[in-house]
């Protein structure tokens, strides 16, 4: 009985380790992701600013 049990339990618990590193994995890529947008925002924005203060045309 108890090893029918095990053979039940074994696929869902290999499962649930598998679901929780894609969602590790999802978790740290996203984070990075977003990091990285702000990072280029911030950089657009500087880059417009020195534009401006330059008295240069906008870029078209």
């Amino acid at each position: 009985m108890l090893t029918s049990i095990l053979a039940i339990a074994r696929p869902m618990i290999i499962l649930a380790i598998i679901l929780f590193v894609l969602w590790a994995g999802g978790f740290l890529v996203f984070h990075i992701a977003g990091f990285l947008i702000h990072l280029l925002l911030i950089a657009a924005i500087v880059v417009m600013l020195i534009r401006i203060i330059q008295g240069r045309p906008p870029i078209s």
